[in-house]
């Protein structure tokens, strides 16, 4: 009974520690560039506009994908909430990611090509006011 105990207490602790790496990394964390954010590749950057002093939203596209990436430039490793959105006009679906990070939002992406797209972002205070906020209307047409 005492090695059964032994087990399963060493199986928890196993565990625990396993799921504590898996959430304490986070893809949003892990990128040293908006490109690189998007997985590098042909991603090259087609627009990009800067949320006051508080960071820039970057679109991105590599010939059949666009990738938007929403880059802190205030409150650089505090997590605070971070926007990156992309909606394609031909069928409205959209992909948002929006969480507390330390560095930037993103990637969400999208198929899109010969269809229009919004495309944006934000970023918020560390009280969760918002910062800046910025979205584009239909465009990318390509």
């Amino acid at each position: 009974m005492r090695k059964f105990k032994h087990k399963v207490a060493l199986t928890l602790t196993t565990a625990t520690i396993l799921a504590g790496s898996v959430f304490a990394s986070s893809p949003a964390n892990a990128a040293s560039s908006p490109i690189a954010a998007c997985g590098g590749g042909s991603y090259h950057v087609i627009d990009q506009h800067a949320l006051s002093s508080y960071g820039t939203v970057y679109l991105m596209y590599n010939g059949t994908t666009d990738c938007v990436v929403t880059w802190k430039t205030a409150y650089v490793g505090t997590p605070t909430e971070v926007q990156a959105f992309v909606e394609r006009e031909s069928d409205f679906k959209a992909v948002v990611d929006d969480k507390k990070y330390s560095y930037y939002a993103g990637p969400v992406k999208i198929d899109a090509p010969g269809t229009c797209i919004i495309w944006g972002g934000s970023t918020a205070l560390p009280s969760g006011a918002t910062a800046s906020a910025w979205y584009d209307y239909w465009s990318h047409c390509d």
